[in-house]
């Protein structure tokens, strides 16, 4: 898959800029109709006609915290509001910021406006490091002379991103590390342990029980097919790498995570709370709803309701408001539907929207230590359903030695 930069115009007649990723032209230009966008201009990204140096792919690298991100955009709003030029505020950002990949994506930004180009593309050429969001939201406040508050209301995003972020991840750390040492438990007492008390208990001539056997015979099985099986799981492990390249990949994959019994509502919520916070800042800056879900369609984080969102954009240029289509699309809740109503109707959209973000909020840190609650128990049951079988595998037979040798 390659990279784009593009210049388009949006349904409402508004030119914008940026990267997309597709593997031909074609493709792009597919992509960008899809999202309401009437491609101008659009050609490879220069970064497929030069070869980065060795700072740039050392940068690389290295990985970007969220909180280099936002303390960044702090600065930057900081540095805004008190009057200095953005020349010099991007030299003094470069110097500052501890992240070698920030710095160096910080120094192309400076030279990018030395030649001319406006701000927001020049953050829009980084799309790995500056999200679609941090771009247009750029975008939005040097068109409206408001750039240090908007940088402010971006920060907030990045900051509720993070917690939100933070809270699904501490929902899911503990189960994965249990599940983890499930499985290598299984592997060491499978491979290492079984095996030799199953050749002592040969040796003193005792009959094997039925969970010894079962051992024996996975451990056989391993032994005698296990190129078959490193073949088959990195076959696996490659085609769901492709797959997660595509859209139709992750469409299949979230849809699957949506469906979930219990993940499935932590992440709707998380979604919600999302949508709701970005979608009431853009608002406020003064984005138009249409721009406003066409920015949310490629940070939601979702394909399955990023879909939803472009089926939004097509009733709204309908001219049926954004509630009633909220109201057709799947994953939005009632309150979401109902809240978005009443704010359009009021006047007071982004208003109602940051309270509704507030309580999806509320509603992951529930979500959050609900799914601790109810995977706690299971995992117990798993771990002991484990170790009392691998228990029974050796301590059987050996009671049987024990009797014999009496």
């Amino acid at each position: 898959m390659s990279a784009f930069q593009y210049n388009a115009i949006t349904r409402t007649g508004r030119s914008v800029a940026g990267t997309i990723d597709a593997d031909t032209s074609e493709e792009a230009g597919q992509l960008l109709l899809a999202r309401g966008l009437t491609p101008l201009d659009l050609r490879p990204s220069r970064s497929l006609l030069q070869l980065p140096n060795l700072d740039h792919f050392r940068a690389a690298l290295r990985g970007l915290k969220s909180r280099d991100l936002i303390l960044f955009t702090k600065q930057f709003s900081t540095m805004l509001r008190a009057g200095m030029p953005v020349l010099r505020l991007l030299q003094v950002l470069e110097q500052q910021t501890e992240s070698p990949r920030l710095r160096s994506v910080t120094r192309d930004i400076l030279e990018r406006v030395q030649r001319g180009e406006s701000l927001h593309r020049s953050f829009a050429a980084h799309p790995a490091v500056f999200p679609p969001l941090y771009s247009n939201m750029i975008n939005a406040g040097e068109t409206s002379g408001a750039l240090p508050e908007v940088l402010e209301r971006l920060t907030i995003i990045m900051q509720h991103e993070d917690k939100v972020r933070n809270d699904v991840r501490a929902a899911c750390r503990y189960p994965v590390i249990v599940v983890l040492m499930l499985v290598m438990a299984f592997f060491v007492l499978l491979t290492f342990v079984i095996p030799k008390f199953a050749a002592l208990f040969e040796k003193g001539g005792v009959a094997l029980p039925i969970p010894t056997r079962i051992c024996l015979g996975l451990y056989n099985f391993l032994c005698d097919h296990w190129i078959v099986l490193l073949v088959l799981a990195s076959a696996l492990f490659v085609g769901f790498t492709f797959a997660m390249r595509t859209a139709a990949g992750r469409l299949v994959r979230d849809r699957f995570l949506l469906r979930l019994p219990v993940l499935g509502q932590l992440f709707i919520k998380a979604a919600m709370s999302r949508f709701a916070s970005i979608f009431a800042i853009l608002q406020s800056s003064g984005v138009s709803a249409l721009d406003a879900l066409s920015i949310l369609r490629d940070t939601i984080g979702n394909e399955a309701i990023a879909i939803e969102f472009d089926k939004v954009s097509d009733q709204l240029v309908e001219g049926r408001g954004i509630a009633a289509p909220l109201r057709s699309a799947r994953y939005f809740p009632p309150m979401v539907v109902n809240m978005t109503a009443v704010g359009e109707e009021s006047g007071a959209l982004d208003e109602l929207l940051r309270e509704v973000a507030e309580h999806y909020d509320v509603e992951v840190q529930y979500a959050t230590k609900g799914l601790s609650d109810a995977l706690a128990p299971l995992l117990t049951v798993g771990l002991a359903f484990i170790v009392g079988f691998f228990a029974l595998a050796i301590f059987l037979p050996m009671w049987d030695l024990y009797k014999i040798a009496q």
